[in-house]
């Protein structure tokens, strides 16, 4: 590849990866514009970024920058992250606490919490779909399904018994250490180990996790007095939700499996 056609390519990537962060990138804003600046004194400014969040996926939608099937994952993550968000922010557990009021919530939840989960799930939809995502040597969806059962179940029961995340890692490693995914940046595909591509979302969440802190959001009990930057420990739970997240979205879409031989 001639420098010419990288630097397109890099270009392409960069608009077509910000395209797919949109919805996500536009609740960063959000909750770091609203820390600085939020002059709405009847309004909670977590009712505000939930209403906001609300109305910018309508915009989505009219304008067609979004489908209905991935409207239909970012409803499921809603409620699927919805119910984990109880759990680990109930008294009994306190894993972390959202510090600011709010109206529209369920028990210590803000509603707005759903959207930043979802918003994961919103960014792999639409990359499968712009990058027209194509993989060798991948597992059989059972498999896979069975595997982020164990990850979310584990989200919960660590609380009780023993942690499973490296066996699940490992797991993880054992069906999809192969697997190659594929996407097209222009007019040809290039590659790259599944689980490099996972391991570099994963990485982007952590940086999306501390810029929320940091504005407040959320707080783990080691920043109740004062900021400081999350541990990169917490990158092998991003890497499993972002693991249940990609499965979800493949148990709906068609995986498209790439010929041995065919060329890049």
């Amino acid at each position: 590849m001639d420098i010419k056609t990288f630097a397109k390519e890099l270009w392409l990537f960069g608009v077509k990866q910000a395209y797919a962060c949109v919805f996500g990138g536009f609740l960063l804003a959000l909750m770091l514009i609203t820390k600085f600046w939020y002059p709405l004194e009847a309004l909670h400014r977590y009712d505000f970024i939930f209403l906001a969040a609300i109305g910018f996926q309508i915009l989505l939608l009219i304008f067609r920058l979004e489908t209905l099937r991935e409207c239909v994952v970012i409803l499921v993550f809603h409620v699927v992250a919805t119910v984990m968000e109880l759990f680990k922010t109930s008294d009994a557990i306190g894993a972390w606490v959202y510090p600011e009021d709010y109206v529209f919530g369920i028990a210590n939840v803000p509603l707005f919490t759903g959207f930043m989960y979802s918003a994961v799930g919103s960014y792999i939809a639409r990359v499968w779909r712009i990058f027209e995502f194509e993989y060798s040597y991948y597992p059989p969806k059972s498999l896979t399904l069975v595997l982020v059962t164990l990850v979310y179940i584990n989200f919960f029961s660590h609380h009780y018994i023993w942690d499973m995340r490296w066996v699940l890692l490992a797991f993880t490693f054992f069906l999809f250490y192969r697997t190659a995914i594929y996407y097209k940046i222009n007019r040809t595909h290039r590659s790259m180990p599944l689980l490099l591509g996972w391991f570099l979302v994963a990485l982007f969440i952590w940086f999306a996790e501390n810029i929320a802190t940091y504005a407040n959001i959320w707080i783990y009990p080691n920043q109740a007095s004062e900021w400081q930057m999350v541990p990169l420990a917490k990158l092998s739970s991003w890497f499993l939700l972002m693991l249940l997240s990609f499965v979800l979205v493949a148990s709906i879409n068609k995986i498209k499996i790439r010929k041995r031989n065919e060329a890049i």
